[in-house]
């Protein structure tokens, strides 16, 4: 009796050791051995990038793993899933970023990744120019007032700029009291003071007392010439006092620039409008003059007759300007 319950526990075991092994053995599979990894940052010279972040994304599950490089810049990921897509993005400071293709690692295979190479991250600098009105306008006045016929007689009043940024206030008295205080411009006060004083124009008489007072009137007609017409109107005008020089075209459309520009002027904001500024810069100079002029060369004939006269000498001194005195001023270190 006691031998068959042995024989009958025995029995049971085995069945029961024998039915799992009927029901699972046909798809249980052996567990495939992972892989590694290993690879070295480097950048375009060969040397090796450290801390850099390398990163192990599984395409499938999604996992991702990083590691910071040391300074050989080499790095190792192991118990990688085998049969599983996997890639790998390299990232540092200054590179670009490095990523491989997608890879599937075969059973403890070990893997070397090669052809990684960082790059310099190329920036894209965005750089903001603005237009700075009073800066070139600074710069243009500088070449101005340089500007010289033969090298010598000043020519400042022109500009040859193709579009020329507008004056202040301030720089349109700069220009004036530069132009008014130049050695030149003294020599040329003199001179006519000299014919003045040949002719016994302006009725002062001959003798030193005489030429003095020709010298005090002809230089205080001059200055305030240039100071009203060349600065105070065109300041409280909006104006530009300056020529500008065509140079190009037809003679026929630089003739009547030139003959026109006593009357026809820009504004600061570059729109052409009336010379206000010559026209009344140079009626009130010779509205002036009869303050200090002797009483002979004084009255309403005598300024409307100094202004056309002024007027003339302006359209005579503009054609110079285009088509003769241009070939004989100096800017930018040449002759044009």
């Amino acid at each position: 009796m006691l031998r068959l319950s042995r024989i009958r526990l025995a029995t049971a075991i085995a069945i029961a050791l024998a039915v799992p092994m009927c029901l699972f053995g046909e798809n249980a599979k052996p567990a495939l051995k992972p892989g590694i990894i290993i690879g070295t940052a480097i950048d375009a010279n060969g040397d090796p990038v450290p801390n850099a972040i390398v990163e192990l994304k599984s395409s499938g599950s999604g996992d991702l793993r990083s590691v910071t490089t040391p300074l050989s810049g080499a790095f190792e990921f192991r118990d990688v899933q085998p049969g599983v897509p996997h890639e790998i993005t390299i990232k540092a400071r200054d590179f670009a970023d490095w990523n491989s293709s997608s890879m599937m690692l075969e059973p403890g295979q070990f893997k070397i990744m090669t052809g990684i190479q960082l790059r310099i991250r190329t920036e894209v600098t965005q750089v903001n120019v603005t237009y700075d009105p009073v800066q070139v306008a600074t710069e243009q006045l500088k070449a101005e007032e340089h500007q010289r016929v033969l090298g010598f007689v000043p020519n400042f009043y022109v500009s040859y700029e193709k579009d020329p940024a507008p004056l202040t206030a301030k720089m349109k008295f700069q220009l004036a009291l530069k132009v008014s205080t130049d050695p030149v411009t003294a020599a040329g006060v003199l001179a006519m003071v000299g014919f003045r004083q040949a002719g016994d124009s302006i009725h002062y008489g001959q003798g030193w007392d005489a030429y003095g007072k020709r010298l005090g009137a002809t230089a205080a007609n001059n200055f305030s010439n240039i100071m009203i017409g060349g600065a105070i109107l065109p300041s409280l005008l909006h104006q530009d006092p300056r020529y500008f020089y065509q140079g190009s075209g037809t003679t026929g459309s630089r003739i009547r620039h030139a003959m026109f520009s006593p009357f026809i002027t820009r504004s600061d904001s570059g729109k052409e409008m009336p010379n206000y500024s010559s026209i009344g810069g140079d009626l009130a100079a010779a509205g002036l003059a009869n303050l200090y002029f002797p009483r002979s060369d004084r009255g309403a004939g005598l300024v409307f007759g100094n202004f056309a006269i002024g007027t003339a000498e302006r359209i005579g001194a503009s054609l110079a300007q285009e088509f003769i005195i241009g070939r004989f001023t100096k800017r930018g270190g040449h002759m044009q």
